[in-house]
């Protein structure tokens, strides 16, 4: 891929940035500069969402299990659950 005369591309110029050893490497604990392709065609296909109908089953399913559980404690606490 080349680029039309007079374009800027994101990437750092080797001349123009501090820091670069001869070969263009970073000293130790230095950040060395960002490019701008290497988040290129990273993005994940999102899911679609399913239906609210079968959202809220799960939420009352949910909902049902954990006042179950609730009351097991409660009435462990007072002993019932014995």
């Amino acid at each position: 891929m080349s680029q039309s005369p007079g374009a800027s591309t994101p990437d750092p110029q080797p001349d123009d940035t501090p820091g670069l050893e001869a070969g263009g490497g970073v000293n130790p604990g230095d950040t060395p500069p960002g490019e701008s392709s290497t988040t290129s065609g990273l993005s994940a296909h999102q899911p679609k969402v399913g239906s609210t109908g079968s959202n809220w089953l799960v939420y009352a399913i949910v909902g049902v299990v954990v006042v179950l559980v609730g009351l097991y404690f409660v009435g462990y606490a007072i002993g019932i659950g014995d």
